[in-house]
């Protein structure tokens, strides 16, 4: 349970709003730079304001993390676990300036997004730089290690499929082995799924990968297989501009067509029930099934599960094992294998601007 060099974990989020009075300002954050008028702020925040401004990602840290500093604790690890977000509060350099403060002189980061592109991993790097930029320069903050993507991990993975396998047992006896399995994830244009990686194209192949993972288990234990499709949710943007699809609803108006009777909807692409769970899938998409007359059910989350909390931890002690330079397992289920530790050079490029990074081979913090 060695976890040095690491003297911290840091927990990085994308952050949501508390109450009504934030939705606007959140959303202003989380679309800095992109000139979107107030007007259509209001009208994008509706989904919060209907559920009285709070989104419910906050509420899910709060208990990963209790969850995650009760583990570290069960295995011997005394280890501080700090908690920043992105978007809203507590602010990421808020967290980075209490670290300094403290003392901190090298952590891993934790990040509560699985996959490889932009939006979901360099994305993150740019604040981590500007959050340590901001509270007296790179040179003299912590040292800040991103745990690999775990999209692939057994400890995500197993919940996943636990979950989908309630879900299709909770359907009609008479329509679970034709259930259809929709894997379901956040859309993105498609010239960031393009730049996504160091190659290109990993963010639609990390999701397809895990997808059959997850696909050929559930149809292992039941001794049914069952087809399965990667659709999209929560595209937003100028129409003009082209987004991954086929989003969720457009296909369950397809499968209608095709007299398909049942589906299990598994938000794959999501750790816990994020606003785009609850909303684009809980709300909006059941009620499309209900229209067309499809049997549906939506599957749980990671969450806070015990796998995939202890997942964290493996991924800690392997990390530091590796900084250590020793010899460690890297634990992943199918094909791609496990990402690596430190980003290339130019991995999932920005596209608008190039601002700096940390926790990649490029990053100014690592010696040369």
């Amino acid at each position: 349970m060695d976890v040095s060099p690491y003297d911290a974990l840091l927990f990085v989020s994308f952050g949501g709003p508390e109450k009504t009075e934030d939705v606007v300002p959140f959303l202003e954050n989380v679309t800095r730079g992109r000139g979107i008028p107030r007007e259509r702020l209001v009208e994008v925040g509706q989904h919060y304001f209907d559920r009285g401004g709070k989104s419910p990602i906050n509420d899910q840290n709060r208990a990963f993390l209790a969850a995650l500093r009760s583990d570290l604790a069960e295995h011997g690890i005394d280890l501080p676990v700090y908690w920043g977000n992105r978007n809203w509060d507590p602010y990421l350099s808020d967290t980075v300036a209490q670290m300094r403060a403290d003392g901190i002189k090298r952590a891993a980061v934790f990040a509560t997004s699985a996959y490889s592109s932009y939006s979901s991993c360099r994305q993150y790097r740019e604040n981590l730089f500007a959050a340590c930029d901001a509270t007296g320069g790179v040179e003299g903050a912590p040292v800040l290690d991103k745990l690999r993507h775990y999209y692939n991990h057994p400890g995500f993975v197993a919940p996943v499929v636990d979950g989908v396998l309630a879900s299709i047992d909770d359907l009609p006896e008479d329509v679970r082995d034709s259930a259809r399995i929709l894997f379901v994830t956040h859309s993105i244009p498609t010239a960031m799924n393009d730049s996504s990686g160091p190659e290109g194209n990993a963010y639609v192949a990390q999701h397809l990968d895990v997808a059959a993972v997850v696909a050929e288990q559930v149809a292992q234990r039941r001794g049914v297989t069952h087809e399965w499709d990667l659709v999209y949710c929560s595209r937003s943007g100028a129409p003009h501009i082209p987004w991954l699809e086929p989003d969720v609803n457009d296909r369950l108006e397809e499968l209608a067509d095709k007299d398909v009777s049942a589906v299990v909807m598994c938000p794959v692409g999501f750790v816990s029930d994020h606003m785009e769970v609850v909303y684009d899938l809980d709300t909006e998409a059941l009620a499309t099934a209900e229209k067309l007359g499809i049997h549906a059910r939506r599957s749980p989350t990671a969450g806070e599960d015990p796998r995939f909390v202890a997942a964290v931890r493996e991924l800690l002690l392997e990390r530091a094992a590796a900084e250590r330079g020793e010899a460690t397992e890297r634990p992943a289920v199918g094909d791609l294998g496990p990402v690596p530790d430190r980003c290339p050079a130019g991995c999932c490029f920005n596209q608008r601007s190039q601002l700096p990074t940390l926790t990649g081979e490029d990053s100014p913090q690592y010696s040369a």
